[in-house]
C-alpha cells in the first residue's frame, strides 16, 4: 500500500519511465537509420537516466532506504545528456 506521497512519486517515476521509454523508442528508429555517435550516447543516456530516475524513484515510493534518494539526480543528469545528444544528432544531420 502506497501513502499519499508514495503514490505521487510512483505517478512521477512512471511519467518519466513513458516519455523515455518513447524516446528510446525514437532513438532506435534512428538508429537503424544512421549509427551517429551521438544517436548511440541518447540510447545509452536515456536507457540510464531511466533505469537511475525512475528505478530509484521506484525503490523510494515503495519504501525503500532514503540512500536511494541521492541517485535520482544522477538519473535526471543522464536524461539531460540524452536530449542533448538526441539535439546533437538532429542539428548534424540537419547540416549533412
Amino acid at each position: 500500500m502506497l501513502t499519499t506521497r508514495g503514490a505521487e512519486v510512483w505517478n512521477t517515476a512512471v511519467q518519466y519511465h513513458l516519455i523515455h521509454a518513447l524516446a528510446l523508442v525514437v532513438v532506435g528508429t534512428l538508429h537503424s537509420r544512421s549509427e551517429a555517435r551521438a544517436i548511440v550516447v541518447a540510447g545509452w543516456s536515456f536507457a540510464l537516466g531511466v533505469l537511475l530516475f525512475s528505478g530509484s524513484l521506484y525503490l523510494l515510493a515503495l519504501g525503500g532506504p532514503a540512500v536511494f534518494g541521492p541517485i535520482t539526480p544522477l538519473g535526471g543528469v543522464a536524461v539531460i545528456v540524452g536530449w542533448l545528444a538526441l539535439a546533437a544528432s538532429a542539428i548534424g544531420g540537419a547540416r549533412q
